[in-house]
């Protein structure tokens, strides 16, 4: 009878342990504007923030390792001096955080020159194996400022394009192309290997499915209905665009990411393009379909304010905002997405 009692209590402790076994995880891009160097506080408020959200993977945009730091690991220090577990490995410009076991890391595209870079980690999350990809693209030959009448690379005033060619021929002269083929060749690897793979990362490039009919005459599209290159090869490709899955209505749910208004930075510091409106959504989180994973969830972090034309504005739209908790250590908007996994 105790032997029974026994093997009874240990199929009911086997069952409650399964029963609280991961059964969600999230993934947080976020651009955190020279390490968070920018704002008094910045660094400090990364650290908290993410103790507060407790992201299962961090994709970070502008890593510097200013000082003969590593970014990456001061910040795993900063999160274990406070109780918090993390994972990383050296990267720069890009970085990424894990709360899982790092089993391999690897450069896909290195920085060079400034002109953007894709890191890649591999882990297991409740048995599967896992690849988390994080890119900060080229910010030069930016063709969307030029839509608005700037130049994307001096942001000096010009004259506006005329056609969706002239666009593209200056968007394509950057290097976030590039960086992409070689993440998409990475990732077919992995895919075909059975990984789940995401990426998360600031493109600094609009995507396709923002830039249409119904949107051309606003946001200083100046009429123009664009296929912009990265977001479409991935859509391509197969990849999957979190946030607008989620929410298809454009209008409804613009979901921009830059400029994000921060109240302890000057307007003038900003804004790249002083008189025109150029509210984008440039950050993304992309997965592959995988039978494990469902995706369930994604809301901008960030303030609701942005920057239009050199004002601080309230955004209007219907977009969910996780709201951060004290400082804002950038002029980015986060997106923090949720899946669910079996």
């Amino acid at each position: 009878m105790r032997k029974l009692l026994w093997i009874c209590l240990l199929l009911i402790a086997s069952i409650a342990a399964k029963s609280q076994e991961q059964s969600e995880f999230t993934v947080l891009q976020w651009n955190i504007w020279q390490e968070g160097t920018k704002v008094t506080g910045g660094y400090d408020a990364i650290v908290d923030e993410i103790i507060r959200l407790k992201p299962d993977f961090v994709t970070f945009s502008e890593v510097r390792n200013y000082n003969n730091t590593r970014f990456c690991d001061r910040i795993v220090q900063s999160l274990k001096a406070k109780g918090e577990t993390y994972y990383s490995f050296y990267s720069y410009d890009s970085g990424l955080l894990s709360r899982h076991p790092i089993t391999d890391s690897l450069t896909i595209f290195p920085e060079k020159d400034d002109h953007g870079s894709i890191y890649k980690m591999t882990s297991k999350i409740k048995g599967h194996k896992i690849a988390v990809y994080t890119a900060h693209l080229d910010y030069l030959n930016d063709a969307y400022y030029n839509v608005r009448g700037y130049d994307g690379s001096t942001w000096e005033e010009i004259p506006v394009p005329q056609t969706v060619l002239e666009v593209l021929k200056v968007n394509d002269a950057s290097l976030r192309d590039d960086a992409i083929k070689e993440f998409i060749a990475a990732a077919r690897k992995d895919i075909a290997e059975g990984t789940i793979v995401i990426l998360g990362g600031d493109f600094n490039e609009p995507s396709h499915l923002d830039w249409i009919r119904d949107t051309k005459d606003l946001y200083d599209h100046n009429g123009l209905i664009i296929p912009w290159t990265v977001p479409l090869m991935l859509d391509n490709n197969g990849f999957i665009d979190t946030y607008r899955t989620l929410y298809p209505d454009v209008l409804s749910y613009p979901g921009f990411t830059f400029p994000a208004d921060n109240p302890l930075v000057p307007v003038e510091k900003l804004t790249w393009t002083p008189k025109s409106d150029e509210r984008d959504r440039i950050d993304y989180v992309f997965y592959y379909p995988h039978p494990a994973i469902e995706l369930k969830d994604a809301v901008i972090f960030g303030p609701q304010g942005s920057i239009v034309k050199s004002q601080r504005t309230s955004e209007k739209s219907k977009d969910n905002f996780l709201l951060p908790q004290g400082v804002w250590p950038t002029d980015h908007k986060g997106l923090l997405v949720t899946f669910d996994i079996n």
